[in-house]
This record gives C-alpha cells, structure tokens and sequence, in this order.
C-alpha cells in the first residue's frame, strides 16, 4: 500500500480541514433551541469523533465512530454496541418528538442523514448544511414513520464515502402499535446486525479508494473491501440459540451486493425490508441486499437438534466490465486493466443451537402496507442513468448544491411515478438508486439480462422501500407520495464512490 492509500482518514481530514472553513462552524445555535417551541419527547447529544478499536488480532485501529448520551427522555433511546465501533442504535416510536445536538468533531465538514425517516428538509442532512469541524447542529423532528429498521449516516458532498467507510454509520428502529400487535421476537431475540466490507493495511488500517482515488475504473465501479464485517466485527456468535429470532439486516457497504443465505441451504422468511414490515411473510431462497437496503428475517430453530451450528451466510455480488460483466461467472468478463476486489464469503452470524426456547408462531399477517395501485393523475418522471466520459450522472446531469432542473420540481400532495433507466452499455452495473422524503412502492421491474434473472428471486420488492437496485438493462418504477413536506430533497446513487462523482441530484417539493 502507497502513503496515499494507507490511514487515510489521518490523510483525508488534514486535506480537508481549510475547505472546510467555507462551511457554518455553527448552523443553529442554543439560544434558537431554547426559543423554539419545540418541546422533545427524547433529546439526544450525538458527537462525530476519532477513535481506535480493537478490529483484527495486532494493532488497533483508527476510526471514525459516533457517540451519544440521552440528555431527556428514556435511556434506552440510546443503545451503544459493545465492542464495536459501529452504532449507535437509536430507538424511536412514531411519534414521538426528537431532538438530537450534532458536534461535529471529525476534521472534515460533515452533516448527518436519517436515512429512511420522513422530516422536514432542514433536517435531512442535505450536503449544504454540512458543518465545519468544531461545528454543531440541531435537529428537532418528530418521528412520522411506521415501525421499521432505518439508519443514520454522513451526508458531506464528495465526503460521504470516505466519513460511512471511517465508522460513522447506525441503525434507528422504530415502533408503533402495529408492530407490537404482531408480537415479533424482542429484547434478547432481535439481533440488529450490519454489513460492511473493509479493506486493513498490514498495521490494521483501513485502506479506501474513493471518488478522487488514483484507480480510475475502481471509481466507475465503486469500492470494494476484501473483508465483510458484522457489526465491525468479523462475526456475531450465539451459542445456545434456540426459539425463533427477529434478525435486521443492513448493507451499509458503500458499493458492495450481498446474496444473503442460510448455511444449511433452508430457505430464507423475510418480514420486513427498507420501510419496515412486509404484509405478510415472503419464503425466499436468499435475500439479495444492495447498499442502504435493509432486510428483516424470521429465524426459528425449535426444531433443530443440540449442537447444530447454522450460520447466516453473506455471498458478495461484485459486478464491473464492459457490456456487461459480472465476477463469479455470471456474466461476461470484467473490466480490463484492474480487476474488482472479490471477497471471500462470509459467514457473519453463527448460531449454536442448545436447549432454547418453545416454538413462537410466525404470524400469517404482519402489517396494511399503502396502495399500490396507481392514481389516474399520476405524473411519471423519467431518470436514465447516464455515463459522460468518466463520470456518473442522472439525466446526463451531477450534483449542484442548490440546482433544480424544471423535471426535478414536484408538486405537494401528489403522488408520482418515477422510473429509474439503467441501461448504459460502455459500463453495465447496478445502481442502488435512494430518494430522500419518501418512502415508496415498486410496481414495476423490466429489461432484466436473462443471466441476471435469478437475483430477482431475493428481492423484496413487495414491501415499502426507500432505496431500490436497479440492475443492468432494467426500467424500475416506483410509485411515491410527496405528501409530508414542501422543500429541498435529494435523490441519488447510494454507490457511495458514485454519489461522491456527483450522481446526485436536488428535486424541490413545492
């Protein structure tokens, strides 16, 4: 590894730090807070700072991570992951009324995104409130969203790979009536994991190639570790597992696809994805998970004997190549002159079984997910996803920081139809395609390369989403409701080296 590749973050920040002063060291600051009328049901002070951790055997290693405490409200709101640089995990019921403090102490500009939540545009972690280091900034939201697995995640322009890849990145579960009604697995039997590829120098830093990295194809592709960590651990353990379990699963990888399977080759029964429980549950023969998309499991092993050991195993899709070209055989060849990064599969979730618990019924019905039928009135807004010389885009277009195209303005109160066009022949990949302020229904999947056809049996497209893979050679649509709040949303690639090149675009709600 070159100097320019090894402890990038130590690197990346120092490069970053005098852009950074072009950026608000203080966006709200206590005195508005304490004019607002805003009263929380929960406030919450969440810092980005460096750290080490224990990762591999040898040296620790240097991280970005975040870290919290409840100022108000139930303590539980917080839940740190021992051991882990990951999380942490907050815990909200819809509802309620929330305010988190943000400090900023990572030397780059930095926001934060709730990645999935429905909330006012000045507080989704648009990339132009990114605050300097040393800064802070105040969110106060209440929770709209029904129960499901979310999460939280830097949201900087051009930063947010190089900030998710350091550390900073976790989940937010959410409850409400319904959820309980269903009387799913808790406490000791919800396991909240999240995926993650890293890539470890020979002392135990982490390596990133990003947007700005010196292998070109690398960028058009997206970034791939050669290790795949489970809650930045190497694997999870439970010894003695018995009963049924409730397992939400998040690919915070920044590029990589997951066929996600169980060990014993038994089929897979998912009840929930992005937004939250599914209406009933779905068998499947593996779960297929793109960057950002979430995938709840049932697991239940009242039935099998002491001593067996089944793991939940996470297979990566690594795809690049001219035409078309997937690693693995499935199709053609790949990209001449730099090869993508392969790794192994993992085994990221071990269970031992022992003398558990009695069987716990799996409800026949779960949830009332919304209409997917389309209005009448419906307009439908067209994306193709574009490639001009070296550089992603949408409608042939990239990032500005406050531009709205005239097909990027929607009007509130409507529900639309938008369809996502990946079909850019010179550089054949999927794009996991992410759309802030909505939550919607995909109701159509079209041009899938007969040698892509079989992924389509671990997608679960019949529940709320929020971010959708659209493979090569496919026409997604998706049918969304702008109905919550009028403002300035983004909407990109959550291949976080393409979102970084500017495969991101604003739509205002007006």
């Amino acid at each position: 590894m070159n100097n320019r590749r090894r402890n990038f973050l130590k690197t990346a920040g120092a490069a970053a730090v005098s852009g950074a002063l072009a950026f608000p060291t203080l966006t709200r600051n206590a005195t508005a807070a304490a004019a607002s009328s805003f009263t929380p049901d929960i406030e919450i002070e969440l810092v980005a700072q460096p750290d080490e951790i224990q990762v591999l055997p040898g040296p620790p290693t240097a991280v970005w991570r975040y870290v919290g405490r409840v100022l108000r409200g139930p303590a539980e709101a917080l839940e740190p992951i021992a051991g882990s640089y990951a999380g942490p995990i907050l815990r909200f019921r819809t509802g309620q009324k929330v305010r988190i403090r943000y400090l900023n102490r990572i030397p780059q500009p930095s926001i934060v995104h709730w990645h999935g939540l429905i909330v006012p545009d000045r507080m989704d972690g648009h990339p132009r409130d990114a605050v300097a280091p040393g800064g802070e900034y105040l969110y106060e939201f209440e929770v709209r969203n029904r129960a499901g697995t979310y999460w939280f995640h830097p949201h900087p322009d051009g930063l947010t790979g190089t900030q998710v890849y350091g550390g900073l990145a976790g989940l937010i579960l959410v409850s409400d009536e319904e959820e309980r009604a269903a009387k799913l697995p808790d406490a000791g039997r919800e396991i909240p994991i999240v995926l993650a590829d890293r890539t470890f120098d020979t002392s135990n830093q982490l390596v990133y190639e990003g947007a700005m990295g010196p292998g070109m194809m690398g960028a058009m592709t997206g970034f791939f570790g050669d290790r795949i960590l489970a809650n930045g651990r190497s694997s999870l353990a439970f010894p003695d597992a018995g009963g049924a379990y409730r397992v939400r699963l998040l690919n915070g990888s920044n590029s990589r696809i997951y066929r996600i399977a169980r060990s014993d080759r038994k089929p897979l029964v998912a009840i929930g994805s992005d937004g939250g429980l599914l209406a009933a549950p779905e068998t499947r023969p593996f779960v297929v998970l793109g960057p950002a998309e979430r995938a709840e499991l049932w697991l239940d092993f009242h039935d099998a004997s002491v001593g067996t050991r089944v793991a939940l195993v996470a297979e990566p899709l690594d795809f690049g190549g001219p035409g078309m070209g997937m690693m693995g055989g499935m199709m053609g060849r790949v990209m001449p002159g730099r090869p993508v990064q392969r790794a192994a599969t993992q085994a990221f979730a071990v269970f031992t079984v022992g003398r558990g618990a009695a069987k716990q019924l799996l409800p026949a019905r779960l949830a009332e997910l919304p209409p997917a039928a389309v209005p009448r009135d419906s307009d439908l807004r067209e994306f193709a996803i574009t490639l001009n010389g070296m550089r992603w885009g949408i409608n042939g277009r990239t990032f500005e920081m406050n531009g709205v195209a005239p097909f990027e303005r929607v009007r509130f109160g409507t529900t639309e139809v938008w369809e996502f066009n990946n079909r850019t022949p010179m550089m054949a990949i999927p794009h996991p395609m992410h759309v802030h302020s909505a939550q919607f229904r995909v109701i159509e999947r079209s041009g899938t390369p007969p040698g892509l056809q079989g992924l389509r049996e671990g997608f679960l497209d019949g529940g709320l989403k929020d971010t959708v893979l659209v493979l090569p050679g496919e026409r997604v649509r998706v049918l969304a409701s702008f109905n919550a709040f009028r403002g300035l949303f983004v909407y990109h690639c959550h291949n976080l080296v393409h979102e970084d090149m500017g495969m991101m675009r604003n739509f205002l709600v007006v």
